[in-house]
């Protein structure tokens, strides 16, 4: 190949990846239509009809293909036939589509005509299994994953007798990462199925009324501190006085406000995500046009349980999300994203919508309800006041950054209360869907494909959506979850991702701040279920013994493994003083005898743990052990990492998250990689030139701490540019601040009592 021919190619791909279809096809079309580069002809055409796909253009992509049957490379042949089959039916299907009304306004950054893009050939220098299924994963061109939206369901032809001889023989690294692709072994439904052993639900139930109650707990106590910091600063204005109506305690009230809110809460969120998220009505014949099992699904169970049919609802996100909402399943609605329909194949729709029924019959969807309800106007008003301070400057836009970041901080706590319900409610409404379609393998694959859209929909905007966050406690699947696990198909199978959420020991410890379960452990036992009825498996899990230390874990945990042992100090001290006092050889009892002293020793056991803690946790970055992003995927797929296992690290990728005040916590801040998207730790510093929030969007060098845990993320020690601007993160300088606060504290407060 002439190495004009080659750079044309490579740098057409390279646009293709990234989304610059426009740049993609002026790059392919001279190659493509070259006569002499025969593999490098095909390779372009491939890429042609990718990019023509996106564009809109389906008939240069249905021509291109046509032409790609009657080449001599049987695997293009194949791949040919494959994507004109799936471009002329998406073509057809969608023209059906207009002609229903939808009330339905298309959104910013999707094509809703354009056809779905087909598969590459392949993607590496591996065989392809017989048993799998090619689908395209790209990642910076959302809304959609390439070919999720064509619904593969075609086995592909048995490998070459070398591995991808012919064709992809001489398909470079960088071309082979480029065609990245996702193998499905679309493992097949029950045919006649035997029903699930009945699951206890108490647990569910107590834990629904517990979430509930932590609410309510929450609210009334941010009401009493709002009400008295009120009072007080009334108190001390000249000519004001207290109002005594905010001295009265407003749990009565607050109790019946909370159960009205239940109640209308369908109707509310009605409006509020018509205002905030432009959520309209979503006909069920337009639904029938993406899955006809999901409309047949809806009206069986509905029928059995004598419920009449949710009413349905779509917003306009390229973000593949679900979530449902009522009091009563009467009033019940199901609300899907329009990436969702686009992404997922019909019998995958099909069981996402059967996981929201499950929802409403186990009734855990009334309270998330209330949850979402509260929330969501906190949300919105964290982002009215992040948009105020983004117009402030000077000295007044501290003041606005303070107060976004305590309703931020209201927002956070809030919602936590429902952590917990979160994650259990999703096992419950993953076994009653596996039980009602027979299908726990599509949903295995509809949760992959989410993740996967969600990240793409992430590296599209080059940071999280505030739908994505405001409604992230009701989706099945989480935006953080999302981020590694979604982007790192090319480079790594979800099996050996998946190992540590199966074979860690301590791996629920690391879930208590998560929003969902481990996706691994949910899907495990999806596999369990689809054995149970002798399926075949979507994905096969190997048994890994644990080798992880307990001496890791204890470290792990020593800051707060020191609070028990705080209470134990006290009490060997309150023995002690007792034994003085009775003795008549000390007498100190009129400082302890208020127990305060107990706090103190809390927050000294913690400062201790701490302080034990900081070396292996930070400990230095030398050069020559540093990682970088070829490495990546081995630390992702080491099943017995624990956070506190610090792996220096040093990779190169773009900054992306938020900018202006809504970000001024770093809560979203996000490296995309070669070897796809990890959260970022950072902590400010004062007294730095350099903000990060000035390299978003930017390339970067970051130089940290890699840590696995149910969110994988790294702790930023360097933020470099190219130019050589470096913003530096003191988490261990921090850490050890916090540790020497928490004991002057403790021993003051133990001292004076």
């Amino acid at each position: 190949m002439p190495s004009h021919a080659k750079s044309s190619l490579e740098a057409g791909l390279v646009a293709l990846k990234q989304g610059n279809y426009q740049t993609a096809i002026a790059q392919l079309e001279p190659v493509a239509s070259s006569q002499s580069n025969g593999t490098a002809s095909l390779q372009a055409q491939v890429g042609l009809v990718m990019a023509y796909a996106r564009i809109g253009e389906a008939s240069k992509a249905i021509a291109i293909s046509q032409n790609l049957i009657e080449s001599n490379n049987p695997q293009v042949q194949e791949w040919a036939k494959r994507a004109l089959e799936h471009l002329t039916k998406r073509k057809k299907r969608d023209q059906e589509s207009k002609n229903v009304e939808t009330g339905f306004v298309a959104f910013d950054n999707s094509t809703p005509d354009s056809p779905p893009v087909p598969p590459p050939v392949t993607s590496t220098l591996e065989e392809q299994p017989e048993d799998r299924v090619i689908e395209t994963k790209s990642d910076d061109t959302p809304p959609m994953v390439p070919l999720s939206r064509l619904k593969a369901t075609v086995a592909t032809p048995p490998p070459p007798p070398a591995p991808l001889s012919g064709f992809m023989g001489s398909v470079t690294r960088t071309q082979a990462k480029l065609f990245g692709v996702i193998y499905w072994r679309q493992a097949q439904r029950a045919k006649a199925w035997q029903p699930l052993r009945k699951p206890k639900l108490i647990p569910l139930r107590l834990l629904t009324a517990g979430t509930f109650i932590a609410l309510f707990w929450v609210i009334r106590e941010i009401f009493k501190l709002a009400f008295g910091f009120i009072n007080q600063t009334l108190v001390k204005l000249p000519y004001l006085e207290p109002l005594q109506l905010l001295y009265r305690d407003p749990t009565q009230v607050l109790l019946i406000v909370l159960v009205i809110l239940i109640g209308v809460s369908p109707w509310l969120l009605d409006l509020l995500l018509a205002n905030l998220y432009s959520q309209r009505e979503f006909p069920k014949d337009v639904l029938n046009a993406h899955s006809r099992e999901a409309v047949r699904v809806l009206q069986r169970c509905c029928q059995q349980r004598h419920w009449p049919l949710p009413k349905l609802r779509i917003l306009p996100m390229a973000a593949p999300i679900i979530l449902t909402y009522g009091s009563l399943p009467r009033n019940a609605r199901i609300v899907v994203s329009q990436g969702l329909l686009e992404q997922l194949a019909d019998d995958e729709i099909a069981i996402i919508y059967a996981t929201q029924l499950g929802h409403i019959a186990h009734w855990d969807f009334a309270v998330m309800s209330l949850l979402l309800l509260v929330t969501l106007p906190i949300h919105k008003l964290y982002q009215q006041v992040s948009n105020w301070g983004d117009k402030i400057s000077g000295i007044w836009r501290w003041p606005v950054t303070i107060l976004a970041s305590l309703v931020y901080g209201v927002w956070c706590l809030l919602t936590g209360t429902a952590l917990w319900l979160s994650r259990l409610r999703l096992y419950y409404s993953d076994r009653v869907a596996s039980e009602i379609t027979g299908n726990p393998n599509a949903l295995i694959r509809a949760l992959l494909k989410i993740a996967i859209g969600i990240a793409a929909d992430i590296q599209k905007q080059e940071q999280t959506s505030w739908q994505l966050e405001s409604l992230n406690l009701l989706t099945p699947v989480s935006h953080q979850q999302s981020l590694s696990l979604g982007t790192i198909a090319s480079n790594l199978s979800f099996e050996s991702f998946l190992k540590w959420d199966t074979a860690n020991p301590y791996r629920r410890w690391f879930t208590i701040n998560s929003s969902h379960p481990l996706m691994g452990d949910r899907i495990e036992r999806l596999c369990q279920i689809a054995r149970h009825w002798h399926l075949d498996t979507e994905l096969h899990f190997a048994s890994v013994p644990s080798k992880v230390k307990r001496q890791s874990f204890l470290l792990q945990i020593a800051p707060w493994l020191g609070v028990p042992l705080g209470v134990l100090f006290a009490a060997f001290v309150w023995l002690t003083w007792q034994l003085a006092f009775a003795l008549k050889f000390l007498n100190l009892k009129w400082i302890y005898e208020d127990w305060s002293f107990i706090t103190g020793c809390l927050l000294i056991g913690f400062s201790i743990g701490t302080v034990m803690r900081i070396n292996s946790f930070f400990p230095d970055i030398k050069p020559a052990t540093v990682q970088t992003d070829d490495y990546l995927p081995n630390l992702l797929a080491d099943p017995s990492a624990l956070p506190i296992d610090s792996v220096s690290v040093r990779l190169v990728g773009k900054l992306l998250g938020r900018q202006g005040t809504s970000n001024s916590l770093a809560q979203d801040l996000i490296l995309q990689s070669s070897a796809g998207l990890v959260k970022l730790h950072h902590v400010s510093w004062l007294g730095q030139s350099l903000n990060y929030q000035d390299l978003i969007g930017r390339q970067i060098i970051v130089t940290g701490w890699f840590r696995r845990g149910a969110t994988p993320w790294i702790d930023i020690q360097t933020l470099e540019t190219y130019s050589g601007k470096t913003i530096h993160s003191p988490h261990p300088i921090w850490s050890t601040f916090l540790a020497v606060a928490a004991q002057a504290l403790g021993a003051y407060v133990f001292l004076t009592g």
